[in-house]
């Protein structure tokens, strides 16, 4: 009984004193991997353009594009819906190509040219897709409407690149506008109250064909 309370105790001191000994290497290897006096750079100055203005930003290196927008530069126009790139509420425009801004960090972008709902028009001078979807009654909540409208316009011109989609059925021609290529390009862009037809109708008129 002796011996075998001995080699407990033992044992629960090898463990604590192995345990010490790692904590004790870590805060050493920390603080020679960083020079006395030395402090890290959490920030990042970022300059890209905006809905056709310059804008320069000093960024927390996490901060994504969808954040920046909104809580830095105000334009509040594009949602945080799922905030995990799956409802498409904060699809945004860069370079004429449509992201996610909430999978995008900002520093990523410097230089680039980003067009978010504000940019595309305003009331008065609304852009045609906009007029369309007001036509067509493509919402109801508006929520994903802004992610549905900058998705729409960057469909159109991804069918004009004839950049094939997952239904394009013969890839040595120019890819045609119809139903199922707009509603699979679309599919990234949910809508909770279920304006998918009136959806489709809005970007087909735009686009000047009977899908």
């Amino acid at each position: 009984m002796q011996s075998a309370i001995t080699l407990e105790i033992s044992r629960r001191n090898l463990l604590v004193s192995s345990a010490a000994a790692v904590a004790v290497t870590g805060v050493a290897g920390g603080a020679a991997a960083q020079p006395a006096g030395a402090s890290m750079n959490h920030t990042t100055k970022v300059s890209f353009t905006v809905n056709g203005a310059s804008r320069d930003l000093d960024l927390d290196n996490r901060t994504t594009l969808l954040d920046a927008l909104r809580e830095h530069l105000h334009l509040t126009g594009t949602k945080k819906g799922c905030d995990h790139g799956q409802c498409g509420a904060c699809t945004v425009m860069v370079d004429g190509r449509r992201v996610n801004s909430c999978l995008t960090l900002a520093v990523m972008h410097e230089g680039d040219r980003i067009a978010t709902i504000e940019g595309l028009g305003e009331p008065g001078n609304l852009h045609p897709m906009q007029a369309a979807f007001v036509k067509h009654d493509g919402f109801q909540c508006g929520y994903c409407t802004p992610g549905q409208i900058c998705s729409s316009v960057a469909v159109l011109e991804e069918i004009r690149a004839n950049i094939p989609s997952h239904v394009t059925g013969d890839l040595t021609t120019q890819t045609q506008i119809t139903e199922a290529e707009i509603r699979e390009r679309m599919s990234g862009n949910l809508c909770r109250c279920g304006a998918y037809s009136n959806i489709v109708d809005a970007i087909v008129e735009v686009a000047g064909t009977k899908a």
